[in-house]
């Protein structure tokens, strides 16, 4: 029984952490967009405004 609980416990861990890599990479996604349009946003605007 404990050793069923340890590789339950260790497979946890490892999907928790493989959770925790995939969020930091959407969030690193989602930042990156919205910093491309950002700088989408302000090139138009200068050049509307010429």
């Amino acid at each position: 029984m404990k050793a069923k609980k340890l590789i339950r416990n260790a497979k946890r861990e490892a999907y928790a952490a493989k959770q925790e890599q995939e969020g930091r990479n959407v969030i690193n996604w989602i930042f990156g967009i919205l910093i491309a349009l950002g700088v989408i946003y302000a090139i138009y605007s200068i050049v509307m405004v010429s």
